[in-house]
């Protein structure tokens, strides 16, 4: 059994009872979730990245409800503004397990419906609160001074920065004692505003007014050609790097190193020679800048070692794990009296946890357009406890804007879908089946990292973790039902409708009665007037003749419209010639390539292989590995700014001791 860890005194003692679980705070943050949800959807199909939003809503919140204070009302408490950034952090996630999973569909030759993405998005994030809920004791409180949470710390700062009289009043002796010996409550709080401020405008001026370039980037030319240095010089990663502290960022920025300074200009050195294209890139490595090398070669080698630290984390933590799940179980089994547990300590029901992690898989199996069965099932419990586990300790290491959960999505398609392979399920039958799975379990982890980081702010504060815990589920449910008519509306925005005498030199058919029951459909959006006529939906699944997508074909049968999506569409002018503007949602084509791949078998697995082992050498020399391959997954521009924040920590430290000796 893990040893006790000393007893922590919270901002708000465990026998002080403030206002906490409120529909003005649950609401607050529902709202702020679903306006975070939509945009870090836009992000993520743009770029493939999003940042935490849990502490933009504390802040967010905090100062709304100074304002509604001044009208009248109650100023909300510390614990009040800690559940609504709980539940407004929830959407943050959720968008992007979905914006990375959910347009692979169409990649794949699929319609994108508002069922299918609707299910996916609520059902992943509700099964990654209910997952985590009983890791909470494990990962939090036994780890207490292990795990940094470094995102969830500063959410604490912030939220106690900004304290109302009514809390600060309510605090702990070791709170006023804290704020006595460092000035008074209003210092600490201008220092955290100020960095809040300073940051905001220095993101401001670089992303919104273009001041200067956001991210600086050098390439390299021969003798060491496709080498290169970049750096997102951004608030947010240089405070993810400074909380982190230098030894984590130093590794994490080693993995980057070794992709970047080491991997790519090797492949460039003995690709150039090779005349042709080297599968699984599509041109030749000679004409490959270093970014098309990444995105053809090292993401795999990535994925692969992010997929061997997971597990080796997962089984380094086992003893932990069980731990919380059998204090857990005592509460199932009813052993546990509530007056034995302290009001910081209470969780919801495990019956009804448990209870509802079994009501969820029995509505994934009966859910007809997740094209799902039993085994889908097995393995989404199963790589979803998995990698909720790995994304809350991982956001316990580094945050949750730094996790990489499109990661632990890439190994649950990988192994997903080798099952799948070796039962002989291959084709385009089972691609549904297989992104379902690793649409689900992708949500899953995304937004159990987001609840672990949630509920160690609230540990921090004070919070009651039971009412936590039900604002996140609030929040994640609202959110996620959201989110598909949005994506559906982005979609449809930059949809082109293609005449098809464009893409194929040949006319294209489908046999009319083969398409049965097709449901039919007329031209949306700004070409509507250009075609009034109702067509029957062809869903082409292959690239034989012309490209493989969604038709819309005549009575005879004849297609006569290419619909080009506006996620990942190739075509960027209409027919009148207006420009359109398309999302490219790298992290869907990257999934949607690994489901092709293996179900029709042309994966590389080699490349895999090479991450694994990259992950069992760190092992046995003694490096964390799954740091290591974080960094060796995300862009080097990621990695190099936490570094840099890594580095003013220790200089801050270094300083702080010379003063105390």
């Amino acid at each position: 059994m893990p040893s006790q860890p000393a007893r922590f005194v919270p901002y708000i003692p465990s026998t002080t009872v403030l206002r906490e679980f409120s529909v003005r705070g649950v609401l607050m943050g529902t709202i702020l979730g679903m306006i975070f949800g939509a945009s870090s959807l836009y992000l993520v199909l743009k770029v493939g990245l999003t940042v935490s939003a849990s502490i933009p809503v504390a802040v967010i919140s905090m100062t709304l409800f100074k304002f509604f204070s001044l009208a009248g009302a109650k100023d909300a408490t510390i614990l009040e503004n800690n559940i609504a950034q709980t539940a407004g952090s929830a959407g943050e996630s959720i968008a992007f397990g979905v914006g990375v999973t959910m347009p692979a569909i169409m990649i794949l030759g699929f319609d994108l419906e508002l069922t299918r993405v609707a299910l996916v998005s609520v059902l992943g994030a509700l099964l990654g609160i209910l997952m985590m809920i009983p890791l909470r004791r494990a990962l939090i409180v036994q780890q207490h001074g292990v795990l940094k949470y470094p995102e969830g710390t500063a959410c604490a700062e912030v939220l106690k920065a900004g304290a109302s009289v009514e809390s600060v009043a309510a605090s702990s002796a070791e709170a006023k004692a804290e704020a006595a010996a460092s000035g008074v409550q209003g210092v600490s709080a201008r220092t955290i505003f100020a960095g809040f401020g300073i940051g905001l405008a220095y993101k401001t001026a670089m992303s919104a007014l273009r001041l200067w370039k956001d991210s600086p980037e050098r390439v390299f030319g021969a003798p060491f050609k496709a080498g290169s240095v970049a750096a997102e010089i951004s608030p947010e990663l240089l405070g993810v790097g400074y909380i982190i502290g230098p030894a984590i960022s130093a590794v994490m920025c080693a993995g980057g190193v070794l992709a970047y300074l080491v991997l790519i200009p090797m492949i460039k050195f003995f690709g150039d020679a090779i005349p042709g294209p080297l599968a699984p890139g599509t041109i030749p490595i000679s004409e490959m800048s270093p970014h098309q090398i990444r995105g053809a070669y090292v993401l795999y080698i990535g994925a692969g070692a992010v997929a061997a630290g997971g597990i080796i984390s997962l089984v380094r933590s086992l003893p932990l794990i069980w731990h919380g799940l059998r204090e857990g179980l005592r509460d199932v089994g009813g052993s546990r009296a509530a007056g034995e547990v302290e009001r910081i300590d209470r969780d919801m029901s495990m019956k009804f946890v448990f209870g509802g992690i079994v009501l969820l898989v029995v509505a994934i199996l009966l859910s007809p357009s997740l094209h799902m069965n039993l085994l889908g099932a097995l393995l989404i419990v199963v790589f979803g406890f998995l990698f909720v586990t790995v994304s809350s300790r991982l956001t316990g290491e580094i945050g949750s804007s730094s996790n990489p959960i499109s990661g632990m999505t890439v190994a649950t398609l990988l192994l997903t879908c080798l099952i799948f392979l070796l039962i002989g399920w291959t084709g385009a039958s089972w691609y549904v089946t297989a992104l379902s799975v690793g649409g689900i379990v992708c949500i899953a982890a995304s937004n159990g990292g987001s609840t672990s980081q949630d509920l160690k702010t609230g540990y921090l504060v004070g919070a009651t973790p039971r009412y936590q815990q039900i604002a996140i589920l609030i929040g994640a449910l609202l959110s996620a039902l959201l989110l598909g008519p949005i994506l559906l509306k982005l979609n449809d925005a930059a949809t082109v409708y293609v005449p098809v005498a464009q893409v194929s030199k040949t006319a294209i058919a489908v046999d009319a009665a083969a398409l049965g029951a097709a449901k039919h459909e007329k031209i949306r959006g700004a070409q509507a007037s250009s075609d009034t006529r109702e067509f029957r939906v062809w869903q082409k699944r292959d690239d034989v003749g012309g490209p493989a997508g969604k038709y819309l074909v005549d009575d005879s049968g004849a297609a006569v419209w290419f619909v080009d999506p506006g996620i990942n569409g190739a075509y960027t002018i209409r027919p009148d010639g207006t420009e359109v503007h398309k999302f490219d949602a790298p992290k869907a084509t990257l999934m949607s390539y690994i489901i092709k791949g293996i179900l029709d078998r042309h994966l590389p697995w080699g490349l895999v292989l090479f991450g694994v082992m990259i992950a069992i050498v760190l092992e046995m020399s003694g490096i964390p590995s799954l740091a290591f391959a974080v960094g060796v997954y995300l862009p080097l521009s990621s990695s190099t700014p936490i570094l840099i924040g890594g580095a003013v920590r220790w200089l801050v430290d270094r300083a702080k001791r010379k003063e105390l000796a």
